[in-house]
């Protein structure tokens, strides 16, 4: 067994042993050296081959947590004090800013209240030394690439010289979309906009059939050097043929980033799935996978981490945490271990 796979069966193993009565979500422990100084350890971020690595060149592998939309049941999580609670409590290294764009209420719609929320998210994220993704959380963004490009200019300008931050330009293209005709030539303008201004920090970009058609981008790379591919799955939908799709993109050379992941179906709905999980642990340890779990936010769905009870500035306890937040706490929190 590698030693990835050892990490992989250990997580497990750890989460059967303390997922069915989780202990209070106070700290047990304090929080490990790589979460005190992730972003001094390992730098700016970039790709080398289909690996992600540090300024030092060595391997990187992340483990965090996104918020959900930006303008719905996330919105009054979008402060510094949950973002300091995931690092302090979940132990995460990396947190995601999804703004919403096309929906009701979402950036275009509300451009300026949903842009105060993703940027203290990121200003807090800075603060805190954690990496933070700028998610661009759109199904359609080729739809909007003017609007695209005028936000990412904005963080580049804002942000740029700060090496936590990673662009993630196309959140999930829809299916129907192609790679080819839609997605790539999206990504070009947007990442030349940002490299104007930002050229080094890492880009992440989405690819079809809602970030599962990573195997496709990687047949045909962007010719940027410093991009990954966004790959999603929900554990309780997607199983061994996506991760063949993953494996043959990593095999072509492109390195993959797991900027969302569930423990039930793709819904957001549906049972945890805790074999599927384990399945897709071993094959992230195995690849050094960087991962977010979906999200911070109290929709009455199994997605959602936290219950409505749960207070909007973090310090939650046991019974503030739904049982994928209880699950997906304890897999964050021994990622490294």
């Amino acid at each position: 067994m590698t030693p990835f796979k050892l990490a992989a069966a250990a997580a497990i193993f750890t989460t059967l042993l303390f997922h069915p009565g989780c202990a209070a979500s106070t700290p047990s422990a304090p929080p490990t050296p790589a979460t005190l100084g992730v972003v001094r350890a390992h730098g700016r971020l970039h790709t080398a081959g289909n690996r992600l690595v540090g300024a030092d060149g060595r391997p990187v592998s992340l483990a965090g947590v996104s918020y959900g939309w930006s303008q719905w049941e996330a919105a009054r999580f979008y402060n510094a004090d949950v973002v300091n609670w995931l690092k302090q409590d979940w132990h995460a290294t990396i947190i995601r800013a999804p703004l919403g764009i096309h929906e009701e209420d979402g950036y275009l719609q509300h451009p300026a209240r949903n842009l105060a929320r993703v940027t203290r998210v990121v200003d807090a994220a800075i603060a805190a030394e954690v990496y933070v993704i700028i998610d661009w959380h759109d199904h359609q963004a080729q739809l909007h690439s003017e609007q695209a490009v005028a936000f990412f200019s904005d963080m580049a300008r804002r942000y740029g010289k700060h090496p936590n931050i990673i662009y993630e330009i196309f959140n999930e293209p829809k299916t129907g979309l192609t790679w080819a005709r839609d997605v790539k030539p999206y990504a070009e303008k947007v990442i030349a906009a940002i490299r104007a201004i930002d050229a080094d920090n890492l880009i992440v970009v989405g690819t079809p059939n809602f970030s599962q058609n990573v195997d496709v981008a990687a047949a045909d790379p962007l010719k940027d050097p410093n991009v990954a591919y966004v790959l999603h799955f929900y554990a309780g939908t997607h199983k061994q043929g996506l991760r063949a799709k993953a494996l043959k993109a990593l095999e072509l050379g492109a390195p993959l980033f797991v900027t969302e992941w569930g423990t039930c179906d793709a819904s957001g709905k549906g049972p945890i799935d805790e074999k599927s999980v384990g399945e897709w642990f071993a094959f992230m340890h195995e690849h050094q996978l960087s991962h977010c779990n979906w999200a911070v936010y109290d929709k009455s769905e199994t997605a959602a981490i936290v219950h409505r009870s749960a207070g909007s500035k973090g310090h939650w306890r046991e019974d503030d945490l739904s049982p994928s937040g209880k699950y997906a706490r304890t897999l964050i929190r021994g990622w490294g271990e």
